[in-house]
């Protein structure tokens, strides 16, 4: 079984790992908004490379006031034009990624830059949508639960921890969880690049702390502090930031032990 996560519309190491034929688990974000290494995605395609690496500069310094203002300035009355450009643009991306993912099977949630709706509806033949359910793989019990914490941002790929809370509660007893986003651990959370603790979830937390499953993976942060953490006997797994690496986590039988 191969997990990844933070895809973010990398074409070509996502075919490599179709591939191989195995089974995938997919921790969200397959598409790319902006990258903030480069500027890259969807938001670029639409407003220019300068305005977007100002904006993802803002965003990644947790500054949402400047970017805010950022997009007033750059957008003004095209709000509305705008938004379906991008959403224009986010669609294209989701056709590729399906095609890319033709032929393989597995399992997929969403991250906080995802369109959740759009790409379940995406999703080609041997790939199960599994936003809120659990599943028997292998005779363990994997929980999943896609979405990013709440931010100002309101995007639709966020989770509210009241919404978080309800989702994961209604998972059971799990032996493995799975979540796009980070439990709310300060090693876990943290980039090292941009500085800055990421939100991180308090009711992933709270629920690993109460349920104590032998293993819980997750995406989100990029260039972590610690990719790896125990919260009582329960192991955390930050699986990488794939469109960089191009690289899987192999879930190995001692990873489950």
């Amino acid at each position: 079984m191969l997990v990844l996560s933070d895809i973010h519309f990398a074409l070509e190491p996502l075919r490599r790992v179709v591939a191989t034929g195995e089974t995938l688990v997919i921790l969200g974000d397959l598409v790319n908004l902006t990258d903030y290494r480069t500027g890259e995605g969807a938001v670029a395609d639409v407003l220019g490379m300068e305005f977007a690496r100002a904006s993802a500069s803002a965003r990644g310094s947790g500054d949402y006031q400047r970017m805010r203002g950022l997009w007033l300035e750059t957008v003004g009355d095209r709000i509305e034009e705008v938004r379906e450009a991008i959403g224009d643009a986010i669609g294209a991306q989701y056709a590729r990624v399906s095609e890319a993912l033709q032929g393989g099977h597995g399992f997929v949630i969403h991250g906080n830059v995802d369109r959740p709706q759009l790409l379940a509806e995406v999703l080609p033949e041997g790939y199960e949508y599994v936003h809120g359910e659990a599943r028997e793989i292998d005779g363990m019990r994997f929980g999943f639960v896609g979405g990013g914490a709440a931010t100002p941002l309101q995007a639709d790929g966020e989770v509210s921890d009241e919404a978080m809370t309800d989702l994961l509660a209604g998972l059971g007893e799990v032996d493995v969880l799975c979540t796009h986003v980070a439990p709310a651990v300060d090693p876990l959370q943290t980039d090292v690049i941009t500085g800055r603790a990421e939100r991180g979830s308090a009711p992933v937390y709270d629920f690993i702390r109460s349920n104590r499953p032998r293993l819980h993976l997750f995406g989100d942060v990029h260039q972590p502090q610690a990719s790896s953490w125990r919260i009582g006997p329960t192991r955390c797994r930050n699986v990488g930031y794939f469109r960089a690496t191009g690289r899987p986590l192999r879930l190995q039988p001692a990873d489950l032990a």
